[in-house]
Parts: structure tokens; C-alpha cells; sequence
């Protein structure tokens, strides 16, 4: 009976597909050659794709993220890459098993940076949660500027937003997230030159004095680039000098300034830096406030990479002070893994500055007569159009993980870090360069033939080899990853960032041992 039953009814659904065809037929309309009868996709060949590739994110990446046993990374050259990966766009699609197996090239020749052992940048690891966020928004496709378009998403934003501010100290405040720190920093530069000097919104640069711009000499590079996007001039980029551990100077902050003053210019910022990017430097923030306010300077802290050291009881006195900032920049896909992009620009002004400072008051977008209260319209205050929901994926691994399960991330990857400089101390051939403050640790690996030269210029010219040797054979490998870069007077070194919680004590064991395989015989 059941089965008279399905086959009735199936029987019934092709029949009906049958008429809506000979509908769609008989509806025909002729249009400059097209005709219109009906949607041109196959959705139900997409819906099958769809599938197929969700099998192959979960099978190669997802079940595959806390695996040590596979490659962190399949080199190849980039001629021969070419080559595997069919770059060539063609007049006509290709076939459905064609596509699937372009899907499985890209993931085979990425870099896999949720693996354990990518110690490479100052993002890593994956993050569930954060993961499914990302899905849904991508399905959604939603653009975050206005609450008629982007309902959830502008309210879930506020609402990150303003815990964030809870956490920097701030009673209220304001913010937008942005397309990354860089953006953000050059944000915080635009509304330190609008609060300065209004009139520019207008009138350009030409009504504007010559304004100076402080930040420190180990600062994040785009504050350099901000200054060109922005009119103001490289030239006028002062950098402060910073001590030995690569924390900005405050004497030397006031001297400059008072060197500005001197030469004429207008001093209109200051922007510290919490986390540096090589050495994961704290500026002392409490000390450039006190000069800030002295000057009537505008104070950015750019804590990008740092930031989320506030979600830690322990490691939050490393920004101690940064509840007098004017602007914050703060990258929660850093160390808080809520997966690129996912940046913020947080201000502490509560007076629509953000939005007076970026506006352009589109009549299409942002009508005032609208049937709800268009305070959430909040797309105006920032510099783009369309904007990714990227706030969404933080809050939704906010509200699986809570305060404490983000603190204990924070507090084991600083405690692994801890563990590894104290292994680089033990070990023969290993020298660390800097005892860590945050999650960057620092360290030259000298191979056996050179530990009883003397250190000349041809020493150092030659051990500046090692490290970028050692990276070379590691990548060809593909057992790890771990970055490497000169600094001021020390020649090439590695820097290695722990940020997973997939990190376990044995991988840092492992960078050890596998950096001296690797560069012995060097």
C-alpha cells in the first residue's frame, strides 16, 4: 500500500513538473534574443556540488585540523603549481568531477594553517564555531549597512562591539568592524585629523596646516601607509624611538613632540602599539596618556595583535591604561581565532563622531523617513559600501565558549610560549633573543660548525643564512612552519607565535628537535 502510495505521488509530481513546463512554454517572451521563460540555473546540479564540496571541507579539513601526521604544507614551484591547478578560464563550464577534484587541488596545495604545527603568522588554528558562522554568512551573502538588509547582523555587531568596549574599560562607546587592523589604524588617523581639523571633511587638505603624526619606531607598517592614503605625508610620520624590548620611549615621544611644535607643524596624534608585530611588545600606555592629554593629542593604541590579552584576569595588565585611549584597534581572528577577517575599530566617543567623520548620507541607502528607528542604519560610518557580517562569527564563538573557555585559550598559548623559551634556554645550540612578553618567541638556532667562530662580519653574513635555509627545508618538508626575519642589529632569527589550543607541549618539543634536523649540517 505504502508503496502504491509513493509511486502515486510521484507519478503526480512529474505530471505537475510536465504542466509547469508546457506553461513556462506557452508564457514564452522574446527579449532583445532572450528568451524569458523561467530561472536559467540548475539548481538542482549547484545543490549537488554544494554537497560534494561540504564533504570534502569535512573529510580534508575539518576532521583533518588537529592532525599532526599530515603536511602542514605541499610546496610547489609556482610554474609547476599553475600547471596542477588548471588556472585557465574557459569558454564553456567545466564537468561536475572536473570541479570537484579543482576543489581538492586547492585544499591539497594550500597551506593549512589550522594544523598544530603553523607556527608562521599571528593568526592559526580553527575555531568551530567560528567556522559554522562563517558558512551561514557566506550562504546568506548578507551586506552589514543597513537593519532593513541586515537585521541580525547589525545587531549582533552592536552587541560585540559594545562588550569589547566593556572590556577596554570604556562606560560607553562606538565602533564599526573593518576589513582588517590596517584599515582600523588608518580609521583612527582619519578621526584624529577630522577632531583636529573638521574643516578638511570639505575643503581638502589645502585649508589644512602641516600635521604631525607620532607612533613608535616598531609600530605596524600601516601607519606609514595610512599617512600616504591620507594626504598627511610619510614625512610626517615621526617614529619614537623604543628601548631594547621594543617599547616606545616616553621622553623620547615628548621630545619629538616638542620638535614638531618647533618646526611649526600641528602634532594631531599619537598612536602606541600593544603586541608588536616581531616581538610582541607592550608600549607603556598610562605614560604616553599622561602626554597626550598634556598636548591635547588624540591617542590611538593600535592592539591589533595584543588586544585580547584584556580577556585575560592574568595577562591584562600588559595594556594597563588603555582605558584612556581615544581608539582602539583590536583583531579578535588573532589570538581569539574568530577566523579571517574579523577587526575592530572601537572609539570611545559616544557622540556620532565615527559617523559625522565618514558620512556621505546616500539618499538610496540611508533615508531618515523610514518605518524603524534608523540609528541602525549603521553602514555610514565607515568608509566602505558593502561590508562583510564579520562580527557574527566572533559573537557566535563568544556565546559557544563564554569569557572564560577565550581566557583559558589565551593563558595556555602564553603558558606554551613560556614553556618553549625555557626549552630554547636548555638546549645547545639555541639562543633566545628577547624573554617573552606576550605570544612571540624569538630565538636563533646556531648549527655546530659555527659555535666556535669568531663573530666578524663574514660570521654574520654567513649565519644569516641559516634561518631562511632551515625554513626552505621545512617548507619542502612540510613538517611546520615557523617565520623568520632580521631586526635591528640581529641578523635572521625565527619567530615563533603559539595561538591554537590544538598546540600541545610535544609540538613545541617538536620545533626544537625538528629546527635542529633540519639545520645541523649547516
Amino acid at each position: 500500500m505504502s508503496i502504491q502510495s509513493t509511486h502515486s505521488a510521484g507519478q503526480m509530481e512529474d505530471d505537475s513538473n510536465i504542466r509547469e513546463i508546457r506553461s513556462m512554454k506557452r508564457n514564452a517572451v522574446l527579449v532583445d534574443g532572450v528568451v524569458l521563460n523561467g530561472p536559467i540555473i540548475d539548481s538542482s546540479s549547484g545543490e549537488k556540488f554544494v554537497e560534494d564540496v561540504y564533504r570534502i571541507l569535512m573529510n580534508e579539513l575539518v576532521y583533518k585540523a588537529s592532525d599532526v601526521n599530515q603536511k602542514v604544507c605541499e610546496w610547489q614551484e609556482p610554474d609547476q603549481l599553475k600547471k596542477l591547478l588548471d588556472l585557465n578560464i574557459k569558454d564553456n563550464g567545466e564537468p561536475h568531477e572536473k570541479l570537484l577534484q579543482l576543489c581538492q587541488n586547492v585544499i591539497k596545495y594550500s597551506v593549512k594553517t589550522s594544523h598544530p604545527r603553523f607556527f608562521n603568522q599571528l593568526y592559526a588554528g580553527m575555531d568551530h564555531y567560528s567556522l559554522a558562522a562563517r558558512f551561514i554568512t557566506e550562504a546568506l551573502n548578507p551586506s552589514v549597512y543597513t537593519y532593513e538588509v541586515s537585521p541580525v547582523f547589525i545587531l549582533t555587531e552592536e552587541a560585540i562591539l559594545m562588550k569589547m568596549i566593556e572590556f577596554i574599560g570604556w562606560k560607553e562607546g562606538d565602533g564599526i568592524f573593518s576589513p582588517g587592523g590596517s584599515v582600523s589604524n588608518m580609521y583612527a588617523v582619519n578621526l584624529a585629523r577630522y577632531k583636529c581639523c573638521p574643516d578638511i571633511k570639505q575643503k581638502g587638505l589645502s585649508s589644512a596646516p602641516r600635521l604631525v603624526m607620532f607612533t613608535s619606531e616598531e609600530c605596524h607598517y600601516s601607519m606609514k601607509k595610512a599617512a600616504a592614503f591620507l594626504g598627511i605625508g610619510t614625512e610626517n610620520v615621526y617614529f619614537v624611538k623604543t628601548d631594547d624590548r621594543g617599547k616606545m620611549i616616553p621622553e623620547e615621544l615628548e621630545n619629538q613632540i616638542q620638535r614638531a611644535k618647533k618646526e611649526g607643524a600641528v602634532p594631531f596624534l599619537v598612536s602606541a602599539t600593544s603586541g608588536t608585530t616581531v616581538l610582541g611588545a607592550f608600549d607603556p600606555l598610562d605614560n604616553i596618556a599622561n602626554i597626550c592629554e598634556k598636548h591635547k593629542l588624540w591617542f590611538h593604541v593600535d592592539a591589533s595583535w595584543g588586544g585580547s590579552a584584556l580577556m585575560s584576569r592574568k595577562y591584562r595588565k600588559c595594556l594597563h591604561g588603555i582605558h584612556r585611549a581615544d581608539s582602539v584597534a583590536w583583531n579578535p581572528h588573532k589570538m581569539l581565532m574568530a577566523g579571517i577577517q574579523c577587526c575592530a575599530l572601537l572609539v570611545k566617543d559616544n557622540s556620532g563622531l565615527l559617523k559625522r567623520c565618514h558620512s556621505a548620507e546616500a539618499t538610496y541607502l540611508f533615508q531618515q523617513d523610514k518605518f524603524y528607528d534608523v540609528q541602525y542604519d549603521t553602514g555610514d560610518k565607515s568608509v566602505q559600501c558593502s561590508r562583510r557580517a564579520d562580527a557574527f562569527k566572533f559573537w557566535m564563538m563568544w556565546k559557544a565558549l563564554g569569557t572564560t573557555g577565550l581566557e583559558e585559550r589565551i593563558n595556555r598559548a602564553l603558558a606554551l610560549t613560556r614553556y618553549l623559551a625555557s626549552e630554547i634556554k636548555k638546549r645547545d645550540g639555541f639562543e633566545l633573543l628577547w624573554e617573552p612578553e606576550y605570544a612571540n618567541t624569538c630565538f636563533w638556532y646556531i648549527p655546530p660548525s659555527f659555535r666556535n667562530m669568531e663573530k666578524g662580519p663574514e660570521y654574520w653574513k654567513n649565519f644569516s643564512k641559516v634561518a631562511p635555509t632551515i625554513k626552505e627545508r621545512m617548507m619542502k618538508k612540510g613538517s611546520m612552519m615557523v617565520g623568520y626575519q632580521p631586526h635591528r642589529d640581529k641578523v635572521n632569527f625565527f619567530r615563533h607565535i603559539v595561538i591554537s589550543p590544538q598546540v600541545s607541549r610535544e609540538d613545541m618539543d617538536f620545533v626544537l628537535d625538528e629546527i635542529e634536523r633540519l639545520g645541523r649540517d649547516l
